[in-house]
């Protein structure tokens, strides 16, 4: 399962990040099980040295998924490290020169839970989505896997994983399979500007609220747009104190439709 979307800065800034990187012309990276196993070595090596901790993955023949927090604003350093060691494995294991990658790697600043618990779904359905597993949980080289095959170790570096943490929570939200509508919804966000101001991680906002109501003619309209500046990253208080209307009633707006 893929989305493409266009190239932006990448935010070393500490907290969660979603990690893609594929080997270059689209190559396989892992060319056998000791590779994968090479590579989750080397993951946990450098997220000991750089504290990090590893949320959810998903090891395809060629290419990667990683759902890291880091604590320090060191994402650059932590990949740079992770990508060449496994580079020079593998170019070592397979006598080969050149480039491993396609390039340094794509990432994603994650500044909310729905965002972060879809991507948990997102990552573990890759290896049914490209028909190598019926069910999530099947494929060994995800976390979920290593979490219900109890023959299989989980990675020190992911003993933190607030999916292992927080699996009898979310196990029925992951059953269901990941769709197109949770998909185009992810690459929204994914679209969606973050920026770091007075030290504060916020999320850039498309409009302003007052676009965001200039349409509204009823309470329907004004209900909707409610829930479509919510999802543009604005607080329930500051709608409230735009429309002059008590947070409560925004709230009763949004828990509707949850």
């Amino acid at each position: 399962m893929e989305y493409f979307m266009a190239r932006r800065p990448r935010l070393d800034m500490a907290g969660f990040h979603h990690i893609i990187n594929r080997g270059v012309e689209r190559k396989n990276v892992f060319k056998s099980d000791d590779d994968k196993n090479k590579f989750l070595e080397i993951l946990c090596k450098a997220c000991k040295l750089h504290k990090v901790d590893v949320h959810a993955y998903c090891l395809m023949d060629n290419h990667y998924h990683l759902l890291i927090e880091t604590s320090l604003e060191n994402l650059s350093l932590f990949m740079r490290q992770v990508n060449s060691n496994y580079a020079i494995y593998f170019n070592k294991r397979y006598k080969r020169v050149g480039h491993l990658w396609q390039g340094r790697y794509k990432s994603w600043y994650i500044i909310n839970d729905d965002y972060l618990y879809s991507l948990f779904k997102y990552i573990e359905y890759n290896p049914v989505d490209a028909k190598i597993a019926n069910n999530i949980g099947e494929y060994p080289f995800t976390l979920l896997g290593t979490i219900i095959n109890t023959n299989l170790n989980i990675i020190p570096c992911a003993i933190n994983s607030k999916l292992k943490n927080e699996l009898d929570d979310i196990k029925d939200y992951l059953s269901v399979k990941f769709s197109k509508k949770e998909l185009k919804k992810l690459q929204e966000e994914q679209k969606k500007i973050i920026v770091k101001k007075d030290n504060i991680i916020i999320q850039e906002k498309d409009k302003t609220l007052q676009e965001h109501f200039n349409s509204t003619q009823d309470l329907m309209q004004r209900n909707k747009d409610i829930l479509t500046a919510i999802e543009n990253g604005y607080k329930q208080s500051e709608i409230a104190r735009h429309l002059k209307i008590s947070p409560a009633m925004v709230s009763k707006v949004f828990r509707g439709v949850k």
